[in-house]
């Protein structure tokens, strides 16, 4: 029986609405864990301010290796086996660091962080605020959450829990803008998911819950054309209603039809008409001219679809594409395109017990219980390009705020719950 199968065995026969007993209390090496962890703290807020005084941004390639280089080292010296997977010149991407051990005991885990920021400038370097705060960036999205891996490992390692085990980590270096095409952007990550059978992302945390679900993304691409004549003509037979009346009844049919279901939302990021219209779908930006008395014969909206399966995506488009393309005003049509970007992370029984775990962790540690978060308070993420072929969990690192921001803060005094509940999880499901 493969892993995964042994793991929703496993749920068949246990409650998920409490862990047992046993499981809410610290055995003598989990202790240990803890208390190297207590002795550590000085360390782990150093390793966060040196990376993230690493300028990263995405486009930063030397940045984004440098920063990679900087946790290499950290996972050399703890047993790991280290290697850069490049890119290919033509994605402009830096490429993802990737660290291994091998073993044949416990479960073989996957854990994923990334070493991009979105920001960038000579003023956010590392700066205390106060005891329990600093600013940033990247030091809660997700330098911080790459921190909690490395420290959370190095108090396994500590106790020797780390021999014989099969553990993958896997940092991106392009998850804020993923390298064009994905197939080659996420193929090391995809590969790594395949060797393994649970995936644990430390993209940014809470104190009371973790991320089950992860909405998928989709982009689409509206195209409406009418047909160009004097305004005096128009809703006439001849002339009929023009691009810009057809494109504003498509999308109000998306909103009318489609609005409201739950964890589904589609957004017009962009609408560009008129006589001449240009589009770039790169820079997502685009131009329009015309004179007021000409009927508009050319309109594109660009937006994009989340969901939670991949079956409510399906369906969507497909209603979608029929709003688009039946019943279209007089002298007009029109066409949408939709492009993959982010698989779906669907909420899975597998997935609940992963979190079972992580609460009985979180319980035993005295930090309380944890439940799922509800998908649509979270975005896209790395684990969605695994989430179909394994069991994970996300929302396991740093606690802050402002991501994306040049105001982006982390919280330092919930930095060392987030490490011991993530230490904990890991030695239980490798032992």
């Amino acid at each position: 029986m493969s892993h995964r199968n042994s793991l929703i065995t496993i749920i068949a026969l246990l409650p998920l609405s409490a862990a047992p007993l046993s499981a809410q209390t610290l055995t003598p090496a989990e202790q240990r864990i803890r208390t190297y962890l207590q002795q550590h703290q000085a360390d782990e807020i150093a390793l966060l301010a040196k990376s993230v005084d690493i300028k990263s941004q995405t486009l930063d390639l030397a940045g984004v290796r440098a920063v990679g280089q900087l946790f290499a080292d950290h996972l050399t010296a703890l047993g790991f086996h280290t290697r850069w997977a490049p890119m290919p010149a033509s994605m402009h991407r830096a490429g993802h660091l990737i660290a291994e051990r091998s073993g044949n005991s416990g479960k073989r885990l996957l854990l994923i962080g990334h070493l991009d920021t979105v920001v960038e400038g000579d003023s956010l370097s590392f700066a205390r605020i106060d005891s329990a705060t600093a600013r940033g960036a990247g030091s809660s999205d997700m330098k911080g959450g790459d921190v909690v891996i490395i420290e959370a490992l190095a108090a396994l390692n500590s106790v020797g829990a780390l021999t014989n085990k099969s553990i993958t980590v896997v940092m991106t270096g392009d998850e804020e803008a993923a390298g064009d095409p994905l197939s080659v952007a996420r193929a090391p990550l995809i590969d790594a998911a395949k060797q393994s059978d649970i995936a644990l992302a430390f993209e940014g945390g809470n104190a009371h819950d973790a991320t089950v679900a992860r909405r998928g993304a989709s982009s689409w691409l509206l195209t409406v054309h009418g047909r160009g004549a004097h305004s005096a003509g128009i809703f006439g037979q001849g002339a009929g209603y023009g691009a810009v009346y057809e494109a504003a009844r498509i999308i109000n049919e998306f909103r009318t039809q489609l609005a409201g279901q739950p964890n589904l939302t589609f957004n017009p990021s962009v609408i560009v008409g008129g006589t001449d219209v240009t589009y770039d779908s790169t820079t997502v930006s685009g131009s329009a001219k015309s004179k007021l008395n000409i009927i508009a014969s050319n309109v594109t909206v660009s937006g994009d679809l989340r969901f939670l399966t991949e079956s409510e995506k399906d369906s969507t488009r497909a209603r979608m594409r029929e709003i688009a393309t039946h019943n279209n005003l007089a002298g007009t049509s029109a066409e949408i395109a939709f492009a993959d970007e982010y698989p779906a992370m669907a909420p899975t029984p597998a997935n609940y017990q992963v979190l079972a775990l992580y609460d009985s962790a979180s319980r035993a540690l005295g930090y309380g219980p944890v439940a799922a978060l509800d998908p649509g308070r979270r975005g896209a993420g790395d684990i969605s390009f695994v989430a179909p072929i394994i069991t994970g969990l996300d929302g396991l690192g740093a606690m802050g705020s402002g991501s994306h921001t040049p105001g982006e803060r982390v919280n330092l005094a919930t930095l060392p719950m987030q490490t011991e509940r993530a230490a904990i999880l890991i030695y239980r499901l490798l032992r």
